[in-house]
């Protein structure tokens, strides 16, 4: 907790010193009713009401005093409270290495289910688009509120060579950029994937896509709604811009990347009759992760993806928003202090 005007929190002083004068004043009593008073008499004439009920109204009322005087502070408290706007970017890899079985049936069958669930699991409000890459990249859905559509266009994800994660960050960046603050459909763009060939993207076929996103009319920065892109992929770039470049950009645009690093070391793809390793590149993901202020996650399963997806659904879905809670504290305050006063007319026939 903190607090916009921290000096009135002197006004907590004679709230103390009052507290402190409370206990006095009924120790003496005390003490003074002993003193003069004749035990057997006193037990016969003293009221016979609960001890919590004579304090009770009291209490009640210093407890008032000092929320009002925290109130008086204007305190902040962070809270978890849910975006009402976003546009999300979801990036699969559909490199020839995303046919290695290391993740069953396949990573691509396994990247396209939990891709379908993450997108159908955001909220209703926020704009979700997908892109694919391999040597090139291309919009299968430009950002919209349609999430079935969205989802829907997974099934036509088509393998290709090599592995463009940097234009993929590029064409990611420029289809969140082309969202208007009223904006629900978005725009179509992208250019096609490429053919076949090398699994890891070693192939000569393809041109990666324009996606920098630096043309054409864009909204205002201070008007675009906030924006994420999850990336997922198995290997490491070999076409386009490099990843240290689309990272700038994306930092620039305030647009965090969330990379996941799917399947494991064991990976192979067959070419031309014969098993060809395809490791995952952790550290390569990571770093565009890091250099973005996004998340870096691993998943050697399905079952460990869907994970991934729920967590980052999760982060996506909130954030942390200092909030003011002097209204709360001082409507507290004042329940209280209604409290007190009909505690005290009810068992005493008085304002405390």
């Amino acid at each position: 907790m903190t607090f916009l005007s921290p000096w009135w929190l002197l006004l907590l002083v004679p709230v103390v010193a009052l507290l402190a004068a409370y206990l006095v004043m009924h120790r003496r009593r005390n003490r003074y009713a002993v003193r003069f008073a004749s035990l057997p008499l006193l037990d016969k004439v003293a009221p016979e009401k609960p001890g919590w009920r004579r304090h009770a109204p009291a209490a009640a009322f210093l407890v008032a005093m000092g929320l009002l005087g925290l109130a008086a502070a204007r305190p902040e408290v962070n809270l978890r409270v849910p975006h009402e706007r976003a546009t999300i970017v979801v990036a699969v890899d559909v490199s020839r290495s995303m046919e290695a079985t290391d993740v069953e049936p396949n990573r691509m069958e396994a990247a396209r289910t939990a891709a379908r669930s993450f997108i159908e699991g955001l909220p209703d409000s926020f704009n979700v688009g997908v892109v694919t890459f391999a040597g090139s990249t291309q919009v299968l859905s430009p950002p919209t509120q349609d999430h079935k559509a969205a989802a829907a266009s997974l099934d036509s994800l088509t393998l290709a060579d090599s592995t463009a994660i940097g234009e993929a960050v590029f064409t990611s960046l420029e289809q969140i950029a082309s969202m208007a603050p009223d904006d629900a459909e978005g725009t179509d763009g992208g250019q096609g994937a490429d053919g076949s060939g090398d699994p890891n993207g070693n192939g000569d076929n393809g041109s990666p896509g324009d996606g920098s996103g630096t043309e054409g009319d864009q909204p205002d920065a201070a008007d675009r709604v906030p924006g994420r892109i999850v990336l997922l992929s198995d290997g490491t770039n070999t076409r386009g811009r490099d990843p240290g470049q689309a990272a700038e950009a994306a930092t620039q645009a305030g647009v965090p990347v969330s990379t996941i690093a799917y399947g494991t070391d064991e990976g192979t793809v067959e070419i031309n009759g014969q098993l060809v390793p395809v490791p995952v590149d952790v550290e390569a993901l990571a770093t565009l992760a890091d250099a973005t202020n996004g998340q870096a996650y691993t998943a050697t399963s399905g079952e460990e993806l869907e994970s991934v997806y729920e967590d980052i659904g999760s982060s996506i879905g909130w954030r942390t928003e200092a909030r003011e809670i002097t209204p709360w504290l001082a409507a507290a305050a004042f329940l209280l202090l209604l409290g007190a006063g009909a505690m005290s007319l009810r068992w005493f026939s008085r304002l405390p």
